[in-house]
Order: C-alpha cells, then sequence, then structure tokens
C-alpha cells in the first residue's frame, strides 16, 4: 500500500460529495456555522471570490468585500464543515486566476463585470 494511497483513503471521508460550483470573480454568499458558548448559528458572509488555492482536501478560496469602507477577506476551506454553504449570487467575467489587484481599488473600480449566460 503506498502512501498517498492511504493518506486518500483517509481523506476522502471528509470531502463534500457535491463541493459548490463557482470560480474567481463570482460573487458568493457564504453561510459559516458559527459557535458561541453552547449556540450555534449561521453567518453569511458575501463578497467576491478573490483566489481560489490547493486542491483536494485542503483547497481554500478567499473572498473579499468592502463594509463600511474597509475591505475585508476571509479565506474559506471548501471542505470544512463549518462552510455549511456556498451560494453563485452572480458570475464574474474575469481574465485571470488571482483578483489581488482589487485590494487597491475603491468605489465603483472594484467592479467585476457580470458573466451574461
Amino acid at each position: 500500500m503506498n502512501a498517498m494511497d492511504a493518506l486518500e483513503l483517509i481523506t476522502c471521508s471528509y470531502k463534500k460529495e457535491e463541493p459548490p460550483q463557482f470560480r474567481v470573480g463570482d460573487t458568493v454568499s457564504v453561510s459559516v456555522k458559527i459557535k458561541e458558548g453552547e449556540k450555534e448559528r449561521i453567518q453569511i458572509f458575501k463578497g467576491i471570490v478573490i483566489s481560489i488555492k490547493g486542491s483536494g482536501i485542503s483547497r481554500n478560496f478567499t473572498v473579499r468585500r468592502v463594509s463600511h469602507g474597509v475591505g475585508m477577506e476571509r479565506v474559506f476551506p471548501l471542505h470544512s464543515p463549518n462552510v455549511s454553504s456556498v451560494s453563485v449570487l452572480r458570475r464574474g467575467k474575469v481574465r485571470r486566476a488571482k483578483l489581488y489587484y482589487l485590494r487597491e481599488r475603491i468605489g465603483k473600480a472594484v467592479r467585476v463585470k457580470e458573466k451574461i449566460v
């Protein structure tokens, strides 16, 4: 038995069966489970996906939004049990794999063109 085969056997049980389908540039709504003491609630984080990194169980995506004039970015593990759902609000038309240039932009310059399907 190969070491990679053993690693795949362990990680395949933690993977989501149908991971959400989205790309860089899409505006998404991420539902995150948050524990406060013994209570658990779902908080929604809306923003533009600026990068997707990794593969397999270690796949992460970064979502950026501007709230009250302050840019906020959060990195979410795709296969985490704390990420309950990811829904695409609108598709973005971009030509890059990473949208880090949006960090320097302000106001209307942050907008990404919508992809007409």
